[in-house]
């Protein structure tokens, strides 16, 4: 099977969650739950509420995504 297609948008922190999990406030005011990318966990980059951040995610659920960058 291919892999699935990503597209990347950009937001704002709104409030840390347990786990490394975020809610993130999106530019067309919609909120999702994003989870930190792998490399970003492994190398310690902290986010913090009110941080812009860019999000990749699926088309097929866009109620949750990966945070890629911390601007």
């Amino acid at each position: 099977m291919a892999k699935e297609k990503h597209f990347e948008i950009d937001g704002i922190v709104l409030m840390a969650l347990p786990n490394a999990m975020f809610k993130v406030e999106l530019k067309n005011k919609c909120i999702v739950t994003c989870y930190i990318k792998g490399k970003m966990r492994m190398n310690f980059i902290k986010i913090l509420p009110g941080d812009k951040v860019r999000l990749q995610m699926s088309s097929y659920d866009l109620s949750k995504a990966r945070i890629v960058y911390r601007y």
